[in-house]
């Protein structure tokens, strides 16, 4: 009888590559560091080129393949996703508000700042330019995949169906051989750079307990997104956040909404949502749904203004987050995005003058927003299968069913 094979999973690849990218950035000399982050930058350069096209593959056939009710199911995961963010960002600023003031000290100020733009450089850089921003992607994709619903039989024949069910296979081919398996690489490089900069330990040794707190909230948003998605699908709340643990683990080391796609969608397989759906909902609203970085965006510049004697209220924090749920849609491509696409509307929290975007104030935000970035996103990613299992069970239960009976 054959011995089989042993084969690590992704989730024991991607702690080891924590850990030794945090053993690497304390340990090794920085030659040996920049090697690793330079690597890691090919890869991430490569990603980035990746995609937009991913999302273009998957969105459209996605919605393509939803023959019935394409449109309605578009509005409704993005009313979903939309009010997620808006609820999630309301309810950290009330939390940081009541907490945050206990334990807050401004002499942290100096050593937060010192660390908002240290960063390892790679020994040299390959520059791809993407075919299109995410956005662009985005658009395109519901473009695409809503006339295809619609008129494919119809008006039109099957020969641009099948010309981006092809793309979409040859994407598939990409992610499964080149992206995925050098995903641990890549996380590697990240805390790498994190730790050698400083940036891990200056901001947990000065800011744990807000750290604690950001964590805790986005553990509680997902774990209450997954009870509901669980008490509206029938299916065990506890047996989808399981399953999850793959995807928020890529998620927490990539610091990418969108380079977790391919792991979330196997996530969401696992959760038992059909392939139409977890195709359209899954990249749609790794762009779309901002829960988790709108938690730590709320939290942090909460923080921000209690450190600095700046008034806040949620009076001026719900026009900011509705105007973030829309701007943000463009930023889950790389590292970080989110709290670089909020930086020109800090203004409506911090004032024009301590809201400049150059700032040392919006420079400790994004000190401390980087380096919980990777639990913000993980948050995101989460709640968005949670949003793909709701939406599967109004496809199958709905939709279908008011189309047959017509």
């Amino acid at each position: 009888m054959e011995k089989k094979k042993f084969k690590m999973g992704l989730v024991p690849k991607l702690i080891i590559a924590i850990i030794l990218g945090i053993l690497f950035g304390q340990f090794l000399p920085e030659g040996f560091c920049r090697l690793v982050v330079t690597l890691s930058g090919f890869f991430s350069n490569f990603l980035k080129f990746v995609i937009p096209l991913m999302i273009l593959a998957y969105v459209t056939m996605g919605i393509a393949d939803l023959s019935q009710g394409a449109g309605k199911l578009l509005l409704i995961t993005v009313a979903l996703a939309y009010s997620s963010t808006l609820i999630a960002g309301s309810a950290s600023f009330l939390v940081a508000e009541s907490l945050f003031p206990s334990f807050m000290s401004a002499d942290a100020l100096d050593q937060i700042a010192a660390t908002a733009e240290v960063s390892l450089s790679p020994y040299f850089t390959i520059a791809i330019q993407p075919v299109m921003d995410t956005l662009s992607a985005v658009v395109l994709a519901f473009v695409l995949g809503l006339c295809l619903s619609s008129m494919r039989g119809k008006e039109i024949g099957d020969t641009l169906y099948n010309a981006m069910k092809d793309f979409s296979s040859i994407i598939d081919k990409v992610l499964h051989t080149v992206i995925i398996p050098l995903l641990p690489l890549y996380i590697c490089g990240t805390f790498t750079d994190m730790t050698i900069s400083g940036k891990t330990f200056a901001i947990l040794g000065i800011l744990w307990k807000v750290f604690i707190v950001v964590i805790a909230m986005h553990l509680i948003c997902i774990t209450i997104q997954f009870i509901i998605a669980g008490s509206i699908s029938k299916k065990n709340p506890l047996t989808l956040i399981k399953n999850q643990l793959p995807g928020y683990a890529t998620a927490l080391g990539t610091q990418s909404s969108a380079a977790t796609i391919p792991v979330n969608l196997q996530c969401a397989a696992n959760d038992g949502v059909c392939e139409q759906i977890r195709n359209f909902v899954v990249p749609l609203c790794a762009n779309i749904h901002m829960a988790g970085s709108m938690i730590t965006i709320t939290a942090c510049a909460t923080a921000v203004c209690l450190m600095n004697q700046l008034p806040i209220s949620l009076a001026t924090v719900v026009p900011f987050i509705m105007t973030l749920g829309v701007a943000m849609v463009a930023s889950p491509g790389a590292p970080g995005g989110s709290i670089m696409t909020a930086l020109p509307f800090l203004y409506m929290v911090f004032g024009t003058t301590a809201g400049d975007p150059n700032g040392p104030i919006c420079a400790i935000m994004v000190a401390l927003y980087i380096t919980q970035d990777s639990f913000g996103t993980a948050c995101n990613i989460s709640g968005d299968n949670a949003i793909g299992v709701i939406v599967d069970t109004i496809y199958h239960k709905f939709i279908i069913k008011e189309t047959q009976e017509a």
